[in-house]
This record gives C-alpha cells, sequence and structure tokens, in this order.
C-alpha cells in the first residue's frame, strides 16, 4: 500500500478542536525526518507552527524554516484573493484595489473564489517554479469539515463561471491534483467521540459526492489505553464495595473507616478510566466495521502540546504508516 507520505499533497481536516494542527505538525515533522522536504500549509492568519517549533514566524505569504527539511507557510485567504486580482489587474496598486467597492462585492459575490485562490496558491507549493524547487510533500492544516470540503469544491463552483482564461487552466490543474489517487491523500482527524467520528463519515460522504475519493485514513486523536480486564474489574468493583480490610488500612496507617472511603474513591477512578476508555475503542470498532485504516494516537498527559509531545506522537505514528 502507498504511505500516506508517498504522496505531493496531504489534506487533513476533521470537526474542530480535535488535534488537526498537532497531527500537521507530527506528520510534518515525520516526513522530514524520514528525508523528504515538506511544507505545512496552514489557512488563514495562524502561525501556531512557529510557535510550537519555537520559530520567529515569517510573513504571511512567506516561508517559515521550522528545522532541517521542514518548513511552515500561512495563506490568507483575502491576501491570497487580492493578489491574484491585483495580478489581472496590471497595474493597478493592492491599496487602491482592496479599498474599491468593486473588490468588496467581487470578494463577497464570487462562490468560492477564496478558496480557489487559496487552492492555486497549494498546487503551485507542490510544482517547481522559478528558482523554485517544488516540495516533496505539501501538508495543509486544513479548517474544519465543513469549510474544508468548500475549499476542495471550489474548482468545480468557480470552474462553471471562470471557463476560460489563466484562472481556468489553474481550477483544472487543481481538480486534476485533488483527484489524482497518486498524488493527493486525505486525512480527517477525530476524537473518539460520537460527535467527532460522524463527522469523519460525513466527511467521507463529501469527498466521494464532490471528489469521487475517500479517506485514506483517520487518525483517532487522544486514545486511552485499555489498563484493565474483565477479571480486574471485577475485583476492583469488589474493591469499591466491600473496602479494604480492616488489618490492610492498620498497616497504611489509616483507620477502618479512612481506608474504606479512599478505595472506594480508587476504585470509582478506575472504573470511570475503563468506562472511558471503553467507550473510545467502541467509537475507533465504528470506524474500523466502515473499512477504514485507522490510526490511533495516544492521549499525551501534561498541561499542553508541545515540541516533545510532537515527536512522541511521530515516533507512535512511524511504527503504524
Amino acid at each position: 500500500m502507498q504511505s500516506l507520505l508517498d504522496r505531493k499533497l496531504l489534506f487533513i481536516t476533521g470537526k474542530g478542536g480535535v488535534g488537526k494542527t498537532t497531527m500537521a505538525a507530527t506528520l510534518g515533522l515525520l516526513a522530514a525526518q524520514e528525508g523528504r522536504r515538506t511544507i505545512v500549509v496552514e489557512v488563514g492568519e495562524q502561525s501556531r507552527m512557529a510557535e510550537l517549533f519555537g520559530a520567529a514566524p515569517a510573513p504571511a505569504g512567506d516561508e517559515t524554516r521550522l528545522q532541517e527539511r521542514l518548513s511552515s507557510i500561512s495563506i490568507d485567504p483575502n491576501r491570497a484573493l487580492l493578489e491574484w486580482l491585483q495580478a489581472l489587474g496590471g497595474r493597478v496598486s493592492g491599496r487602491l484595489l482592496a479599498s474599491s467597492g468593486t473588490f468588496q462585492y467581487f470578494a463577497a459575490a464570487a462562490p468560492g473564489a477564496k478558496e480557489l485562490v487559496s487552492m492555486v496558491k497549494i498546487w503551485q507549493m507542490t510544482r517547481a517554479g522559478r528558482g523554485r524547487r517544488s516540495h516533496d510533500l505539501v501538508i495543509v492544516d486544513a479548517p474544519a469539515t465543513g469549510h474544508a470540503l468548500g475549499m476542495l469544491g471550489s474548482p468545480q463552483t468557480f470552474g462553471a463561471i471562470a471557463r476560460v482564461g489563466p484562472i481556468a487552466g489553474q481550477t483544472r490543474h487543481v481538480e486534476e491534483l485533488l483527484k489524482d489517487r497518486a498524488r493527493t491523500a486525505y486525512v480527517a482527524v477525530a476524537l473518539a467521540t460520537e460527535m467527532a467520528v460522524t463527522e469523519a463519515l460525513e466527511l467521507q460522504a463529501g469527498l466521494e459526492r464532490q471528489l469521487d475519493r475517500e479517506l485514506s485514513a483517520v487518525i483517532v486523536n487522544g486514545l486511552l489505553p485499555r489498563r484493565f480486564s474483565t477479571a480486574e474489574m471485577a475485583q476492583i468493583a469488589a474493591l469499591e464495595q466491600n473496602g479494604v480490610s480492616r488489618e490492610d488500612a492498620r498497616a497504611s496507617g489509616m483507620s477502618a473507616g479512612e481506608g474504606r472511603t479512599i478505595a472506594a474513591a480508587a476504585a470509582r477512578a478506575a472504573r470511570a478510566v475503563h468506562e472511558r476508555s471503553r467507550f473510545q475503542h467502541n467509537q475507533l470498532a465504528r470506524l474500523r466495521r466502515r473499512s477504514f485504516e485507522v490510526l490511533s494516537a495516544p492521549f499525551v498527559w501534561g498541561e499542553g502540546i508541545d515540541l516533545e509531545a510532537v515527536q512522541l506522537l511521530a515516533r507512535q505514528l512511524a511504527r503504524k504508516l
């Protein structure tokens, strides 16, 4: 099977808050470590990659070097549309164009224009240009599912309007890239919750409808391990009901009442973790029943995700890709 990283474009999306940026950084780091010249594209005025890797963010539209063979770039759709219209307008200044009512009207009325010019910029990164090498892999840290599907559908939406000229040609190139299984892969990131998994299934349906494509993988993030067997859960239930013996409590320097209270609290905590893990793995099975390639990423304990956590996740995913 062709590896996720053996493509030119890796498009990552999913429900908001599931860890798309973390997974984009993880896969970018892994690709760079394997020798691929990789760039992670953030859509919108974002610089989370630079912050995560401790790099000074470059201005919007310029690449930020994160480490060897790995960089990031932020695409502002409004600025991308302005630059495109300015290129069409020849000598009209960007400031004049941006302040014109015509630009504001066009930006609001043209269906899919901002999304399309963003996709054109992404397509250009997969190609060599004047004095510029193409990247081995372009990873798109895309918006949440609905907006991401809007980006992916923009060639069809806008192509119905612009049928001739340079933009029509670019539209066809973008659509060909998005439909090409050898060059482009789609990855859903989900938590093991009912809503996030349902949104991954909706993303699959959207890809089939718009591009006749499918998800190449679903990464289930924040997965808890199964810590207790059925026999161990029976012992925990007995501990919650009966507490510890008077002798065990005395050996620990507690009264029998204190021992019962602490044992019951520990048993309840263990049962809660077990139930949460069981629910998560049920959601994992729900995805596997649909024949998805499912990759699990463990829950990372800590106050937040830092570079050390991303490196840990990269090592975990490297064993599964």
